[in-house]
């Protein structure tokens, strides 16, 4: 049985929350999201807690998965989510120019790459790639996107990485 399920989803002020028959939709300060609900899995609102329930007893593992997609969405639209990447190596650097991040990764060219709707990006210096918006998955597969270009290298670390990723380094060949 999923524990996950059982906790309850606390709704902050200023987030609305609107039950639909197959659906839930989110409402906030940075945004809206929905999702459409597994039939599986019921939503009781009581006043600013929602509480996720499994229909029988073998669904909970749905209704835990739910849980966690729901309370994404709520802390989504109230605080939002950031990733932020970092860019390892001589010569390589990255501009935000609106919705596309222009990259330079010590290929022959150029690397842009266009951002999905609703993430948005900042480069507070030429080694720092700051993304942000309310759909985590969005913001989390941008991130993933963005890293695949020049993923870092065992040997010498070069390459974009996640904030405090550790990366495992080898050693040089020896004589």
């Amino acid at each position: 049985m999923s524990r996950v399920a059982n906790s309850p989803i606390n709704v902050p002020g200023g987030v609305e929350v609107k039950l639909g028959d197959s659906g839930v939709s989110v409402k906030g300060p940075k945004g809206e999201l929905a999702l459409e609900l597994h039939p599986a899995v019921a939503i009781e609102q009581q006043g600013s807690v929602l509480q996720i329930k499994a229909k029988t007893d073998d669904d909970w593992a749905m209704a835990g998965t739910m849980r966690a997609l729901l309370n994404n969405m709520v802390t989504g639209v109230s605080e939002g989510f950031e990733k932020k990447l970092t860019i390892i190596g001589v010569g390589y650097r990255a501009q935000a120019e609106g919705t596309k991040l222009n990259l330079s990764l010590g290929f022959s060219h150029p690397v842009v790459y266009s951002l999905p709707e609703g993430v948005s990006v900042e480069t507070p210096n030429q080694t720092e790639i700051v993304l942000s918006g309310v759909d985590k998955q969005k913001v989390g597969q941008a991130a993933a996107e963005i890293r695949s270009f020049r993923p870092p290298e065992p040997y010498k670390g070069k390459g974009i990485r996640y904030l405090n990723e550790y990366v495992r380094r080898k050693q040089a060949k020896k004589i």
